[in-house]
């Protein structure tokens, strides 16, 4: 039988995973990357990357491709350690998003390396 974190294993063979300080580059330079946060709502108490998109891991099959208007955007998907983050780029690609990337560490990873943390953008 498999376990939450053989697939999450396995998730991250088959994608791109960004470091935080790479994460805060692609923030810094403001170029139209989209950060997604696939927490469930109730997680947001801590916050999340600055005008970051929120939608629940679950939501993404049926809310995705309506809600990001391209396909071509270039996403770094982020959860609170990097699980949900490596297990959503997979659907995302599944989906037929080319550029998606998850956060390594997640949040907690971006908290710990002093970078901002804002209020999200909820759909």
């Amino acid at each position: 039988m498999k376990t939450y974190l053989d697939f999450v294993r396995a998730a991250k063979t088959r994608i791109r995973e960004i470091s935080p300080a790479d994460a805060r580059a692609r923030f810094d330079a403001d170029d139209g990357c989209v950060f997604l946060d696939v927490r469930e709502r109730d997680e947001l108490a801590k916050g999340t990357v600055p005008g970051a998109i929120v939608m629940p891991r679950g939501l993404l099959e049926g809310h995705a491709a309506e809600s990001i208007p391209s396909l071509d955007f270039e996403l770094i998907v982020l959860c609170d350690k990097g699980n949900r983050s490596a297990l959503a780029a997979v659907t995302l690609h599944e989906i037929g998003f080319t550029h998606v990337t998850s956060l390594e560490g997640g949040l907690l990873a971006w908290i710990a390396g002093g970078h901002p943390v804002g209020e999200p953008r909820v759909l």
